[in-house]
C-alpha cells in the first residue's frame, strides 16, 4: 500500500532504512516526489531549521549511471546540513562523499529563461565543497521519483574557505581531487558538471521559476558532484583539493 505525501515525508525524515518508494508506489512521478520533499521542507522548517540554498544532484554523466537515472533533480538545503570542516560526521546509514562547485548568490535569480551567462552574472562567489550524501533507501536502489522525494539524498556539505569572483576561475577546467584515507580515489573537473557548472546553476533557476519560486540572494547552490560518490567508512578521513578552491578536510564518524 502507497504512502501520501505527508506520510511519506515522514518516514523519509525517520533516519531508518527503508525500501524505495516506488515499489510501493509504482505510479509515483516527479510532481509528487517534489510534493513529497517540500512537505519535508516544511516539517524541517517546523522543527527550526532555516533554508539556506538548493543543491543539484546527478548532474555528472558519472553519477546518472551509477544511479541509473538520467536526469538531474533538485532538492533543499538548510543549516542543519552545514558541517564545519574537521568536524566528525554524524552517524547515517550509508554516507557518501563527492567534490562540488558550489556557488553563493549575490543577486535573486528567477527562472523561466534563465541560461548559464545570466546565472553567472548573479553569483557573488564560487567554493569548492564537499557533499555527503545518504539515501534513505536500502543499497541506493530507487527510481527518479524516489530520489528526488529523498530530497536528493542529501545528508551534509562543508564549503571550503577559499571563495573567489567566479570570473577569476575558469570553472569548466577547475579540478578536484578526491582523497580518502590518503590516497587519491577519483578526480573531475567542472566540465563533468553540465558541461560548465553555469548549467547546473541556470538548470536550478529554471526548475524552481517553473514552481514559481527562485534563488534568493545570498543562497547556497550545490552544483552536483564532480566525480563519483565515493563510499565514507567510520573513522575514514575525506579530502577534496581544488586547483583554485582549497582544500577540505572531513573526518569520518
Amino acid at each position: 500500500m502507497s504512502l501520501g505525501v505527508r506520510e511519506a515525508a515522514e518516514a523519509l525524515l525517520s533516519g531508518e532504512e527503508r525500501e524505495p518508494l516506488t515499489d510501493a508506489w509504482p505510479e509515483l512521478d516527479v510532481d509528487t516526489a517534489y510534493a513529497i520533499q517540500d512537505e519535508a521542507l516544511r516539517l524541517r522548517r517546523a522543527r527550526g531549521e532555516t533554508v539556506i540554498g538548493v543543491k543539484l544532484g546527478l548532474t555528472s554523466r558519472v553519477m546518472q549511471r551509477r544511479m541509473g537515472i538520467a536526469s538531474p533533480l533538485l532538492a533543499w538545503l538548510t543549516d542543519a546540513m552545514v558541517l564545519p570542516a574537521g568536524v566528525p560526521l554524524p552517524s547515517l546509514i550509508h554516507p557518501r562523499a563527492e567534490p562540488e562547485l558550489v556557488f553563493v548568490l549575490g543577486d535573486r535569480l528567477a527562472g523561466p529563461g534563465v541560461t548559464a551567462a545570466t546565472a553567472m552574472a548573479a553569483v557573488d562567489r564560487v567554493h569548492g565543497g564537499i557533499e555527503i550524501v545518504d539515501s534513505r533507501y536500502r543499497d541506493y536502489r530507487g527510481k527518479l521519483p524516489d530520489a528526488v522525494a529523498d530530497n536528493g539524498f542529501s545528508a551534509y556539505f562543508t564549503l571550503g574557505p577559499v571563495g573567489v569572483e567566479p570570473s577569476t576561475v575558469d570553472l569548466s577546467l577547475e579540478a578536484a581531487l578526491l582523497e580518502v584515507d590518503g590516497a587519491i580515489v577519483d578526480t573531475a573537473t567542472g566540465a563533468a558538471v553540465q558541461g560548465h557548472p553555469a548549467e547546473a546553476l541556470a538548470l536550478a533557476a529554471n526548475t524552481l521559476g517553473a514552481r514559481g519560486l527562485a534563488l534568493e540572494p545570498g543562497w547556497i547552490v550545490l552544483t552536483g558532484g564532480m566525480t563519483d560518490a565515493v563510499d565514507v567508512r567510520p573513522g575514514s578521513r575525506v579530502a577534496a583539493h581544488f586547483s583554485h578552491l582549497g582544500s577540505i578536510t572531513l573526518a569520518g564518524s
